[in-house]
C-alpha cells in the first residue's frame, strides 16, 4: 500500500500538460538538427546520401542492429572470425526495444524505419513525465527523512526544471532515434517511483524489463539499499503510523534487491543458454572493446594515456575527484536517498564496465538526477529564468555537436553515438 505523504506543494497542477509542452518544444528543435544534418549526409552502409527523417532515425548506426534483430531474429551460433574470436553481432544488444517494434510491426503492417523512431518518441515523452513525477517524490522522501526543505520556489519549478535540462542535452536526439534509451529511461524511472511509492510488487516486472533492455539493471540495488536507509530514517525522525515500517516491508526490500542484481545478469545467462556458451555475452561484448577482452576499469587508462599521455592518469583522478564531489553535493542530497543511491551505483558501474568513447555523453542520459542537480543551481542563481535558459541553450548546441559530429557519419568510418 502506498504511504500517505504530506502535502508539501512540490508540484503545479496540470504538470503533465507542462512536461508534454517541453518535450513536445525539444524533440521538435532535435528534428530540425537531425533534418539539417541529414541532408549533408552521405551514401553509407545504412542510408542512401540525405535520407529522410525516419530514415535517419530509424536504420544509423545501432538502429540497424535492432532492425535486423526485430525482423530476423539472433544468430544461431556466435559467428567467429578467421583467428576463431567471435565478431561483433546481435547479441550484444538487448532484445525488449526490438520486440516491442516488431509487435507494433506484426499489427500495422509499417517498416521498421517508421515504428521504431515513433516509438522511441512515445516511450521517451512517458518516460520524462516519469521522470518529472521521480524528481518531486525525491524531494518529498528527503524532507520525510529530516533534510532541510529547499526554497519554495525552488522546490516546485526543479521537477519542470529537470525535465527542461534533460530533454535539451547534448544526447537528448536519442529519445526520438530507434535506439534503447527511451524505453530504458521509461522503466528506470519507473522502478524509482515503485521504490518511492514503496510500490515493490510492482517494481519486480519493472526491474525484470529493464535487464531486457539495457545493461543497467544492476546499480539498482545500491538504490534499493538507499531506499532501505532512507525508510529507517523516515520512521525514526517522523515516526507516524504511515511512515512506520509496514510488516514484510524489509524482506520485499531484500527480494527485490535480489530481483535488481538478477536482472542485470539476467540476458548474460539468457545469451549463454541459447548459444550454449556461458561467456557468450562477454565475448560478444569483447569484439567491440580496443583491447578484445572486458576487463574492469583497465580501459579508462588506456583512453585517459591515448588522449593526454603522461597527462592522462592525474586527468583520470581529477575527473575520479569531481564524480565523487558531485556525489557528495547538497544539490544531490536534496533529492532524497534513492536519486543519489542510483546516481552513484550508476557512475560506479560505468566506471568499472565501460570502455570509454564517443557513447559516453549518450550514456549519460540515464544518470537523471545529475540533470536535477543541475537544474536546482540554476534556480538557486540570482537570475534563475536566464541561467536555466542559457543552459538549454548550450544543450541545444551540443546537440547540434552530436549530431553533426557524431550521428552523421563520414564514410569509411566515425565514432559511434
Amino acid at each position: 500500500m502506498t504511504a500517505a505523504r504530506p502535502a508539501l506543494g512540490f508540484v503545479r497542477r496540470r504538470w503533465w500538460v507542462q512536461v508534454l509542452a517541453v518535450q513536445a518544444a525539444a524533440r521538435l528543435v532535435s528534428a530540425v538538427v537531425l533534418l539539417v544534418v541529414a541532408e549533408r549526409q552521405a551514401a553509407n552502409l545504412w542510408t542512401p546520401a540525405s535520407p529522410s527523417y525516419l530514415e535517419y532515425t530509424g536504420l544509423m548506426w545501432d538502429a540497424s542492429w535492432y532492425r535486423t534483430i526485430a525482423e530476423e531474429g539472433y544468430p544461431a551460433e556466435l559467428p567467429l572470425g578467421p583467428d576463431g574470436r567471435v565478431q561483433q553481432n546481435a547479441w550484444a544488444f538487448f532484445p525488449l526495444f526490438p520486440v516491442l517494434a516488431r509487435g507494433i510491426m506484426a499489427l500495422t503492417g509499417a517498416p521498421w524505419a517508421t515504428v521504431a523512431p515513433l516509438l522511441a518518441l512515445v516511450l521517451g515523452t512517458a518516460a520524462l513525465l516519469v521522470v518529472h513525477r521521480v524528481v518531486a517524490l525525491g524531494l518529498e522522501a528527503a524532507v520525510r527523512a529530516g533534510a532541510p526543505p529547499p526554497p519554495a520556489r525552488v522546490a516546485r519549478a526543479l521537477p519542470l526544471a529537470t525535465v527542461a535540462v534533460l530533454a535539451t542535452g547534448a544526447a537528448s536526439p536519442v529519445l526520438q532515434v530507434a535506439y534503447t534509451e527511451s524505453l530504458a529511461l521509461l522503466l528506470l524511472a519507473a522502478a524509482l517511483w515503485c521504490l518511492l511509492e514503496r510500490r515493490y510488487a510492482l517494481a519486480v516486472p519493472v526491474v525484470l524489463a529493464l535487464g531486457l533492455t539495457r545493461a543497467v539493471a544492476l546499480p539498482l540495488v545500491l538504490a534499493v539499499a538507499a531506499h532501505a536507509w532512507q525508510r529507517h530514517r523516515e520512521a525514526s525522525v517522523a515516526p507516524a503510523p504511515a511512515l512506520a515500517w509496514a510488516p514484510g516491508e524489509r524482506w520485499r526490500l531484500g527480494a527485490l534487491a535480489l530481483v535488481a542484481a538478477a536482472s542485470g545478469l539476467l540476458w548474460p545467462a539468457l545469451v549463454g543458454l541459447a548459444t550454449g556458451r556461458a561467456d557468450a555475452y562477454t565475448l560478444t561484448q569483447a569484439a567491440w572493446r580496443g583491447r578484445g577482452e572486458v576487463v574492469p576499469l583497465v580501459p579508462w587508462l588506456d583512453v585517459a594515456r591515448w588522449l593526454l599521455g603522461p597527462w592522462g592518469v592525474p586527468a583520470l583522478a581529477a575527473v575520479a575527484v569531481g564524480l565523487g564531489a558531485l556525489l557528495l553535493t547538497r544539490p544531490l542530497a536534496r533529492l532524497g536517498a534513492v536519486l543519489r543511491g542510483w546516481t552513484a551505483g550508476y557512475l560506479g558501474y560505468l566506471v568499472l564496465v565501460l570502455e570509454p568513447g564517443t557513447s559516453l555523453v549518450r550514456f549519460g542520459l540515464l544518470a537523471f538526477p545529475v540533470a536535477a542537480v543541475v537544474a536546482q543551481l540554476c534556480l538557486r542563481s540570482r537570475w534563475p529564468r536566464a541561467t536555466l535558459a542559457l543552459v538549454v541553450l548550450l544543450g541545444v548546441a551540443g546537440q547540434v555537436a552530436w549530431v553533426g559530429l557524431l550521428w552523421r557519419l563520414v564514410p569509411p568510418s566515425g565514432w559511434p553515438p
